[in-house]
């Protein structure tokens, strides 16, 4: 999902014993691993080789090695992976495609920028994930494809929804820009990497995702080689020789010292979805109990790698608990505020207020907290005593 804004911003210090809270921890996440990128960015500028070249077919070997999928295509960011993934499906406009409304703009925006018309379907209230069974109820004759999105760092359920998607002859996107890493069991006990079951996974490296680079970045996950040829030739202007072009393409190209900079961090990713797990734990123990506060709930079946930590605030204390914690130095986010299906661009009389209650509530409800690698225990104890001390006023 999601290809929204890095917050990196500073705010004002909340105690002399406290360092600045952030949204996101990009300039604390670099120094601790400044000197492996400082030397990897250094050796691109020397080889000037800018534009592909070893370390985007590296990045791109390490990924498919990491997730254990066949084929790993980097592109430019992660809303030209979705677009090149339906591109690639060989979609046409009048299909339709089922996926959620409670995710960011892009899952959305590619469908529509193809003529396909999206479906919305709504999504669980404890895990925010997209609804199998909503799903099922909105197949139609012209349904070509579902796009699950693994929000907020844990997984859809894969293996329903490819059930669903074997029984109808659909192909399957996922949509993995916050879930990197995370892990699936499977019904059948295998236990698959997010963004590796369905037909194509995609997934955005912007700067505040888990795996992050210090730009715009994508990349495409498939086991199809064929697949995999195609979405190379999409890339490429539909090329596969210079200058004969025999499909339309676009131009989607990650640079290398965007791949530089991956490569690096993704040999720290698990150690990072580590250190997002511990302050996921610290949270839900400082909030268990709260009767105005619903923590994030595990999905079963899956890993959690906590890309947001993203609590339900009841009784329409939301938007004053955002205040409270801003006037406390702390930054808070409402992703999202407005469902894609209420948006002027995506609002049409097959979707209605009302018809996706879930995603209705939950726009009213959720506010995600600080979430990042570098979070300590006076940070963690200052984040989780502000929300606690509104409550007790």
């Amino acid at each position: 999902m999601c290809r929204e804004q890095a917050t990196n911003k500073g705010h004002s210090a909340m105690s002399t014993t406290t360092r600045t809270i952030q949204m996101v921890d990009l300039v604390g996440q670099y120094h601790h691993i400044k000197p492996e990128v400082d030397a990897a960015l250094q050796r691109v500028l020397e080889s000037a080789q800018f534009i592909g070249g070893p370390d985007v077919k590296g990045l791109e070997q390490d990924l498919s090695d990491y997730l254990g999928c066949r084929e790993t295509i980097a592109c430019a960011n992660g809303t030209d992976a979705l677009q090149i993934a339906l591109m690639a499906l060989d979609l046409k406009p009048g299909d339709e495609v089922i996926t959620t409304a409670f995710t960011f703009v892009a899952t959305v925006e590619v469908v529509g920028l193809l003529g396909i018309t999206p479906v919305f379907a709504d999504v669980h209230p404890d895990t925010f994930l997209i609804d199998p069974e909503d799903i099922r109820r909105k197949i139609t004759p012209n349904t070509k494809a579902i796009v699950p999105v693994h929000l907020f760092g844990q997984c859809a359920d894969m293996g329903v929804i490819m059930a669903i998607a074997k029984e109808h002859g659909l192909q399957v996107v996922e949509d993995n820009a916050q879930a990197i890493g995370a892990e699936v069991t499977m019904p059948d006990g295998t236990v698959r990497k997010a963004g590796t079951i369905g037909t194509i996974g995609t997934t955005s490296f912007f700067p505040s995702k888990n795996l992050g680079c210090y730009g715009d970045g994508g990349a495409l996950f498939t086991n199809d080689e064929r697949l995999a040829r195609r979405i190379r030739q999409i890339c490429n202007h539909g090329s596969e020789v210079r200058y004969y072009h025999d499909i339309l393409g676009v131009n989607s190209r990650l640079d290398a010292l965007q791949a530089a900079v991956l490569r690096i961090k993704l040999r720290h990713l698990d150690a990072y979805a580590a250190a997002r797990n511990t302050a996921a734990r610290a949270y839900d123990g400082a909030f268990a109990g709260n009767a105005h506060i619903r923590t994030p709930k595990r999905a079963e079946g899956t890993t959690h790698v906590f890309h947001q930590y993203t609590l339900r605030i009841t009784n329409g204390h939301r938007d004053a608990l955002k205040a409270h914690l801003e006037a406390q130095g702390i930054p808070a986010m409402v992703y999202y505020p407005v469902p894609l299906h209420l948006q002027k661009a995506y609002s049409t009389d097959r979707c209605r207020p009302g018809d996706l209650p879930v995603s209705e509530a939950l726009a009213a409800e959720v506010l995600s907290l600080p979430m990042h690698t570098e979070l300590d225990a006076d940070q963690l104890a200052h984040i989780t005593g502000s929300v606690l001390s509104f409550f007790s006023n």
